[in-house]
């Protein structure tokens, strides 16, 4: 092997790192900023005429349709990167995000269009979840399998930053956009963020092209050890460790949509908070997000990531007590304090997961059973996050330990599934690159 081909060998591991950030941050900034809408303007935009309370419901009804839109993204786009190839597979989920999103930004409003607005934001929500069902599980692997073998951990991490990084950019455009359009947010202001998608798309596309296929994959192409039909192979050898890995994802997902959807509302409807300080908070708090998550990879490494994913979804059940009670003082430092207190929990759960959860499944139906995992879990916890929060705090008025309750039982599902995988021996089945048929395919594919 020449120097030159020497050296590309071994920048693809931060190719593939950088790759899966960028492209997580893309497909989780378009993802993000219809979550912020939803808790800003979508009530009163494509939901007029009804009680506050059922106009957000509402709104997030549509949030949460993504939500049940992902596992099939995750089945469609799994089966095409287990049957084709992960880089194929990529760079279609950012198309369709960045298509979907940027309509959006294009939508007229219920006054202008009547009953059709709320249904064509609800189509475009659809294909946003069916984008984002198949881009996490590929982004994830893209950068695993490409890393050294024993730092796997840390190499997957990358993907899981693009989450932080997603919310800090949304964050930050909506509340620079919230302040430069002042009354006019509601009218044009609140496109512009989803106009943006579309210049990011464009950027994702350059990045995602320099990246070779995974070599994990391509052995086994070149074995001709590809499952025809990797959604029946998953579940056929891997159902356990899919159940038990779904729920050790719930506070990396409902955690999220906790604290960066529902808190939005809370914190502006039943703390009457100004729109723009909650907004600059929550970006404040990305930033602790990304440098926690960077450091928790580096702890995982060192301590084993089934102690530390436990450890810190234990820490996780107790964090919305101190939480809540700081950002009822209403204050900017309390706020950003309270809010953090969570986030480094259940972000630190969150960067580790991923690379964990890589290490349960063969080769050959990975990007299958990590994305039915990831995604059948956020439909089922993260969706319906910030539905039940509203009706804990509708019911509950100005009473926030039923919320808090909740947030723990989340996080106690995480800790039951770790301890699950731990105990059966699941976890880390599969960590290490193999030149070898890693699972009994019945019926294999020769591409």
């Amino acid at each position: 092997m020449s120097e030159t081909s020497q050296t590309a060998v071994t920048r693809q591991p931060v190719r593939a790192a950088a790759a899966a950030f960028a492209g997580t941050t893309i497909e989780w900034y378009d993802f993000f900023v219809y979550s912020t809408a939803s808790a800003l303007v979508f009530p009163q935009l494509f939901f007029p005429g009804s009680d506050p309370t059922v106009g957000l419901l509402a709104s997030f009804a549509t949030f949460a349709v993504g939500f049940f839109a992902r596992p099939f993204g995750g089945f469609l786009f799994g089966h095409l990167g287990d049957r084709f190839g992960r880089k194929r597979a990529l760079i279609a989920t950012l198309l369709l995000m960045g298509t979907a999103t940027t309509a959006i930004g294009f939508l007229p409003t219920y006054g202008q269009i009547g009953i059709w607005a709320p249904t064509l934001l609800i189509l475009c929500r659809v294909l946003q979840g069916v984008s984002v069902g198949g881009e996490w599980g590929g982004a994830v692997l893209m950068a695993g399998e490409h890393a050294p073998k024993a730092r796997r951990t840390w190499y997957a991490s990358f993907a899981q930053l693009g989450s932080p990084a997603a919310v800090l950019l949304s964050m930050g455009i909506f509340a620079l956009v919230t302040r430069a359009s002042g009354d006019a947010f509601a009218s044009w202001g609140w496109r512009i963020p989803f106009l943006l998608s579309f210049v990011l798309l464009i950027i994702g596309l350059m990045i995602r092209l320099g990246v070779e296929e995974s070599p994990e994959f391509a052995a086994a192409q070149d074995r001709k050890a590809l499952s025809r039909m990797p959604i029946v192979d998953a579940f056929r050898v891997a159902t356990k460790p899919i159940v038990f890995t779904l729920l050790a994802f719930t506070i990396g997902t409902a955690g999220f949509y906790f604290t960066n959807t529902f808190l939005i509302a809370y914190s502006t409807r039943t703390l009457g908070l100004d729109r723009g300080l909650i907004l600059e908070c929550l970006a404040m708090v990305a930033v602790v997000q990304f440098v926690g998550q960077l450091a928790a990879a580096q702890i995982a490494e060192k301590i084993g990531d089934s102690k530390f994913l436990l450890a810190a979804s234990a820490l996780a059940m107790a964090a919305p007590y101190p939480m809540f009670t700081l950002v009822e003082t209403k204050s900017q430092i309390g706020i950003v304090a309270g809010v953090s207190i969570a986030t480094l929990c259940a972000s630190g759960f969150y960067a580790v997961i991923a690379g964990y959860a890589s290490k349960v499944f063969p080769v050959e139906v990975r990007y299958t059973s990590i994305s039915a995992a990831y995604q059948l879990g956020g439909a089922i916890f993260g969706g319906f996050t910030p539905i039940i929060g509203v009706m804990l705090s509708s019911s509950y008025p100005n009473v926030w330990m039923p919320l808090a309750i909740f947030y723990s039982i989340l996080a106690g599902v995480s800790f039951l599934g770790v301890l699950l995988l731990s105990y059966t021996g699941f976890a880390a089945q599969y960590g290490q690159a193999s030149t070898q048929p890693t699972m009994p395919i019945k019926a294999a594919a020769t591409n």
